[in-house]
C-alpha cells in the first residue's frame, strides 16, 4: 500500500469524504472508504432529531433519498471518526490521462506517449448529476488516426474545450458532451472542474456529545429533559440539573424507575405511592408544565443541549476569586465584571473548559445549492441503515445567555405580543417562558425576511454571536477563524467555543474570563459599530464581510439572520434601557 501523504483529522473530516475528489501529490483521487473507523458513543435520539432537522429543507422536496423515513422508522446510525492509523483508501479519479508534455489524452497510464515522454496526468474535469452520480468524460479520438490532443481554454468553462488530432488538426469534439444522459435517466450530466463547488458540498451538522455517557444517564436519573429545562428557566442558579429542587412527574418517575432496572409494573406502584404521598409534580406546579406540548419539546431538546455542555465543566463570573482579597483583580471581578455584563444585556456567562461538541457529516450534494433542486446522498453503512463522518473534541468555550427581562421587553418595542406578560414586569422566569412560547425560532434555510418573534430572536442571538467572537478574537490575540458558534436561540444564549482546525492556544479564552473580561464587554458595547461599507451595508442586509460576517465552518447559519440593527438601530438591543434589579 502506498501512503500519499498526511492531512489533519479536521481537514480530512470536510475534504477527504467518501466519492470526494481530491488532489493529492499532483495526481486527482476519489475516496473511497475510511480505513477501519473507529466508532463514536453517541445519543441515538439526540441525533436522529438533529438529523431530521438538518435534512428538512430536502424532504419538504422529496430531495433527501428517503433518509427522513428511515430516521423515523429508527433503521441503525452510527457516528465514526478516523482512525488517524489506517487512513483513508483513494482511487485514481477520472482515468482520463492526459499528458502532461504534449497533451495528448492516452488510453492507459502504463504505456507512454506517442511523444516518447511517460508523464501522464489527467484531465480534471468530471461530469455530475443531482441524483449524487459523477462520470468521466468521454474523448472521440482521431478515426484516421487513432489519437487526441486537448486544447485547454484560457476559461474554465468544459464548454470552451477544444479536442482535435495532433496530426491532421482536425477537431474530433468541442465540449466534454452536450446532452449527456444520467444514468439514472432523470436529466443531463454537467461538466465541471472536479474541485468546484457544484460537483460535491459535504454536508455536516454539529452536536453538543459529552464524551462520557454517564453524564446522559446522570440527567435521567435526575428526572431528565424536564429538569433540564426547569434548571435553565430558573437561569442556571443550581449547579446542575439533579440540584434544582423541583419535584419530579409520574413519568419522569416511572422512567427513572425502570431504567434503574425496575419492572415496569413495579414502577408504576412505586409512582402510585408517591403521587398518593404528594411527592410528584402536579400539572401547572412549575411555569414551564403550561407550554404546548410542540413548544415545550422543542425547550427541552434545547435545555438538554446546555446540561450535556456544562456536564463536564463550568465556571460562571460568580465563582471567580482572587487568591487575596486584597487582590486587585478580586475587586475586579466585584466591581467591574457585574455591571459590565448587565450594561451588555447578558444574564450569565460561564467558561466551559471541556465544551463536548460533535462536528459530524451526514452526505453530499452535487448540483446547486438548493435543497429543491439538488438531492441529498447520504453515507450508507455497507449493512443498513446510515454513518456520520466525525470529529469529537473537548475544547475552550463560552456560554453566553441573555437577560431574558430586556429581550423581551426589546421584542415588545418591536411590536410583538408574549402572552403571559407584560413591558412592566421584571419577572425573569415569566420572561423566558413567553419567549419559549411565542419564539418558533426559523431554520438556516427559512426566509429572513418573514418577520416574527422567532426570526427576531434568531436575528438578535445570532448578530450577538458573531460580534462578540469577532471581539473576543482580538483580546484573545487569535484568528477569529479559530473561533465558532453554536446557537441556542430558544434559551436566548449562545456558546463560543475554540476549533480544532484554528490556530488556537489552549488557555486562551481563560485568559479572557479570568483578566478582562470586563474590558472584551465593553469593547463590544462601545467598539466602532458602523459598517465601512456604509450606507450601502445598512440600506441592504445590515450585515457584510466587513463587519459581521464569520467565514465558514464558524458560522452554521451560513451568514443569514444577521443584522447591526438589531443591535445598534434605532430600538436595538443595546439602546434599550438598564435597570438595575
Amino acid at each position: 500500500m502506498t501512503i500519499l501523504g498526511s492531512r489533519s483529522g479536521s481537514q480530512i473530516l470536510r475534504t477527504f469524504l467518501p466519492a470526494q475528489t481530491v488532489d493529492l501529490r499532483g495526481d486527482i483521487y476519489r475516496v473511497d472508504e475510511w480505513s477501519a473507523p473507529s466508532p463514536i458513543e453517541v445519543d441515538s435520539e439526540r441525533v436522529r432529531w438533529s438529523l431530521l432537522n438538518e435534512i428538512g429543507a430536502w424532504s419538504a422536496h422529496d430531495k433527501d433519498s428517503g433518509m427522513a423515513a428511515d430516521l423515523l422508522r429508527k433503521v441503525p446510525v452510527e457516528v465514526v471518526e478516523l482512525d488517524e492509523r489506517r487512513g483513508v483508501t483513494v482511487e485514481r479519479y477520472p482515468r482520463v490521462w492526459l499528458c502532461r508534455a504534449c497533451k495528448r489524452i492516452g488510453k492507459s497510464e502504463e504505456a507512454r506517449c506517442r511523444c516518447g515522454k511517460r508523464a501522464w496526468g489527467q484531465l480534471h474535469f468530471v461530469g455530475v448529476h443531482e441524483c449524487g452520480a459523477v462520470t468521466e468524460p468521454w474523448i472521440r479520438r482521431c478515426p484516421q488516426h487513432d489519437d487526441v490532443q486537448v486544447v485547454i481554454p484560457k476559461s474554465a468553462k468544459a464548454t470552451d474545450i477544444r479536442f482535435v488530432c495532433p496530426t491532421c488538426r482536425t477537431e474530433t469534439m468541442q465540449g466534454l458532451g452536450y446532452g449527456r444522459k444520467c444514468a439514472c435517466g432523470d436529466g443531463t450530466v454537467r461538466w465541471n472542474v472536479h474541485k468546484a463547488r457544484m460537483v460535491y458540498v459535504p454536508r455536516g451538522m454539529v452536536l453538543i456529545n459529552p464524551p462520557r455517557p454517564e453524564h446522559r444517564e446522570n440527567l435521567k436519573l435526575a428526572g431528565g429533559p424536564r429538569k433540564a429545562l426547569v434548571w435553565v428557566v430558573d437561569g442556571l442558579t443550581a449547579v446542575r440539573p439533579a440540584d434544582v429542587t423541583a419535584k419530579q412527574t409520574r413519568e419522569e418517575l416511572v422512567g427513572q424507575l425502570i431504567s434503574s432496572g425496575m419492572a415496569p409494573d413495579i414502577a408504576e406502584q412505586m409512582a402510585d405511592l408517591a403521587e398518593a404521598g404528594g411527592q410528584l409534580a402536579k400539572a401547572g406546579d412549575h411555569p414551564v408544565d403550561r407550554l404546548s406540548p410542540q413548544r415545550r419539546e422543542v425547550a427541552e431538546r434545547a435545555a438538554v443541549d446546555i446540561a450535556m455542555a456544562l456536564a463536564e465543566s463550568r465556571m460562571p463570573t460568580t465563582a471567580l476569586h482572587a487568591p487575596e482579597s486584597d487582590d486587585p483583580l478580586e475587586r475586579r471581578y466585584r466591581e467591574d465584571y457585574p455591571p459590565a455584563l448587565q450594561r451588555a444585556g447578558i444574564d450569565g456567562l460561564d467558561l466551559v473548559d471541556k465544551f463536548p461538541v460533535l462536528n459530524a457529516m451526514y452526505g453530499y450534494t452535487r448540483g446547486e445549492d438548493d435543497p429543491s433542486k439538488c438531492r441529498l446522498v447520504p453515507f450508507r453503512r455497507k449493512r443498513s441503515g446510515y454513518r456520520l463522518y466525525g470529529n469529537l473534541a473537548e475544547t475552550e468555550a463560552f456560554l453566553i445567555r441573555l437577560d431574558p427581562v430586556r429581550v423581551a421587553t426589546w421584542l415588545s418595542g418591536r411590536g410583538h405580543r408574549l402572552p403571559g406578560w407584560t413591558s412592566e414586569s421584571t419577572d425573569a422566569l415569566a420572561a423566558r417562558v413567553a419567549i419559549l412560547e411565542s419564539a418558533v425560532v426559523p431554520t438556516k434555510r427559512d426566509d429572513p425576511t418573514v418577520e416574527s418573534v422567532g426570526s427576531d430572536v434568531l436575528k438578535l442571538i445570532h448578530t450577538y454571536a458573531h460580534r462578540f467572537i469577532r471581539q473576543t478574537a482580538v483580546f484573545a490575540g487569535i484568528e477569529r477563524d479559530a473561533l465558532s458558534e453554536y446557537l441556542v436561540p430558544e434559551h436566548l444564549g449562545f456558546v463560543v467555543y475554540a476549533a480544532a482546525r484554528g490556530d488556537f492556544v489552549l488557555g486562551g479564552m481563560q485568559a479572557v474570563f479570568e483578566s478582562n473580561l470586563d474590558s472584551l464587554l465593553t469593547a463590544f458595547v462601545d467598539a466602532e459599530h458602523r459598517c465601512p461599507l456604509d450606507p450601502g451595508c445598512s440600506i441592504g442586509s445590515g450585515a457584510c464581510t466587513a463587519c459581521v460576517h464569520l467565514g465558514e465552518p464558524s458560522c452554521r447559519f451560513f451568514n443569514r439572520f444577521l443584522d447591526r440593527g438589531v443591535l445598534f438601530g434605532k430600538g436595538g438591543f443595546l439602546r434599550t434601557s438598564v435597570t438595575a434589579r
